[in-house]
């Protein structure tokens, strides 16, 4: 509902685009309800004929899905959640390229098997296709090197554990260097909230060496704790940017509109006639529904026409255009005294946006709050990459924090993981003309409204200017 209405049961429709000035790892995905828990696959850019890496040839290129199973309908999980007001159930398995592995008791024999030839290099493009969880990924007796992330070159990066969110893409090279034999590849949840119900299983796959004996016992490598947030804060903070990559874009120096914007979680009161009750870590608060916002707004999806036709069209009711640059109320952001302050709980629903001019240049830190309890939040801007600045935990201080800047080498990227109690400042150029949302890729968190969106004007060129929509474009 923000650059289209869905495609409606039973029916299809082909999307055509250009591809221009990316190349790496991306993935498409359903995104009407819960339906991307399958609906989804990699979406692999490589470089133009004739050109090369930035790093070693690999011997052959393999992508590595992390995903979610339920032993349910997810549509059924996700409508039960959002008329109790509860939090959804967890998934019952994660799977590696959609197998659970053989730590599930009902998957013994469904387990991921990648052969490899010792001495060659192994281009592993990771995705993590997940609805609701992080994941810690690692390879027995092996390290990786990340050369890209969300289709963005890095400087080489050695590793020996790999943590991806969801919406996020990670790039590893594996030499197949270790004695011929038989090495487990793993998954676990990194799960930051604290006192939240978690699926803390692991799903595992195994990488093979030819001429490995069929009998030996593969290596399991030693996997972080599900609260291990000092190893994803070293990861996350730990990559730059490949200065001269293919399709580099250096920090625009410039900033137009300065954006400050508390993500978090909300409470929304139970509609009437009807019971609800959210409960979280033994606290229950009665006629209460789960919700989330950002700045105190609880985005609410339009129902009647999409936020992109409504604005190519001029047609008015369908959003409005005063989303909030800054929190409506200053308040100790991550202090957990306030994690249950019913002054500060309740965000209204609304579709508030922000309107931008072409080519405007954002800087926008991402402010995580305390409220019902911290998390690490990754959020993701349709449309546009960014150059990450700066993270750290705590509440953001530019006094103090912008001396911390990265404005020679930053990672770029499509999706932050928002440091759990903490803040993350991006910066990109609004020039792709459009409606783009702009909300967490915890598909728990989506749907009650940790979301917003940015609509980009157009330019002054043919090729800046939107198009006219298709003649087949799904009718709400």
């Amino acid at each position: 509902m923000i650059t289209q209405c869905p495609i409606l049961p039973g029916n299809q429709y082909t999307y055509k685009f250009q591809i221009i000035d990316q190349e790496g790892t991306l993935w498409w995905h359903a995104h009407s309800s819960w339906l991307r828990a399958t609906v989804y696959g990699a979406l692999i850019i490589r470089p133009k004929k004739g050109q090369s890496y930035p790093f070693p040839k690999p011997y052959k290129e393999v992508p590595i899905v992390l995903g979610e199973w339920w032993d349910a309908n997810v549509i059924d999980v996700e409508n039960e959640a959002l008329a109790t007001g509860a939090a959804p159930n967890n998934s019952d398995a994660y799977t590696i390229n959609g197998l659970p592995g053989d730590l599930y008791n009902c998957s013994q024999s469904q387990t991921y098997t990648l052969n490899v030839k010792q001495g060659n290099v192994y281009l592993l493009r990771i995705i993590n296709a997940a609805l609701n969880n992080q994941h810690f990924f690692k390879i027995a007796n092996h390290n990786m090197t990340v050369v890209a992330v969300d289709a963005s070159y890095t400087n080489p990066y050695v590793t020996d554990v790999v943590v991806i969110a969801p919406g996020q893409t990670v790039d590893v090279l594996l030499w197949a260097d270790q004695p011929v034999g038989s090495y487990y590849m793993a998954a676990t949840p990194y799960a930051s909230a604290a006192g939240v119900q978690i699926d803390n299983t692991t799903t595992r796959g195994i990488i093979v060496y030819d001429g490995a004996a069929s009998t030996a016992t593969p290596q399991m490598p030693a996997l972080p704790a599900s609260n291990d947030t000092p190893t994803a804060h070293k990861f996350y903070t730990n990559i730059t940017g490949l200065v001269g990559a293919p399709h580099w874009v250096p920090v625009p120096t410039k900033v137009d509109k300065r954006m400050f914007v508390t993500v978090g979680l909300a409470l929304e009161a139970c509609p009437e006639n009807t019971t609800c009750q959210f409960s979280i870590s033994g606290t229950a608060i009665n006629n209460t529904k789960f919700s989330a916002s950002m700045n105190n707004a609880s985005f609410e999806l339009p129902t009647t026409l999409s936020v992109l036709q409504a604005f190519f069209f001029n047609v008015p009711g369908i959003y409005t255009t005063d989303f909030p640059s800054r929190p409506p109320l200053k308040f100790d952001y991550t202090n957990s005294n306030l994690s249950f302050d019913t002054s500060l709980l309740f965000a209204p629903k609304s579709t508030k946006v922000t309107r931008l001019q072409y080519n405007t240049t954002v800087e926008l830190v991402f402010q995580d709050t305390s409220l019902i309890g911290v998390e690490n939040h990754p959020m993701h801007i349709h449309g546009f990459n960014f150059h990450v600045l700066a993270q750290g935990f705590g509440n953001y201080d530019p006094s103090k924090h912008q001396k911390l800047f990265n404005l020679v080498n930053p990672q770029i990227r499509n999706t932050i993981a928002v440091p759990v109690g903490g803040w993350a400042v991006i910066r990109f150029t609004a020039n792709n003309p459009g409606a783009w949302i702009t909300h967490c890729h915890l598909d728990v968190h989506l749907p009650v409204g940790l979301a917003t969106a940015f609509v980009v004007e157009n330019g002054p060129t043919p090729s800046t200017t939107l198009p006219p929509p298709p003649a087949d474009l799904p009718q709400c």
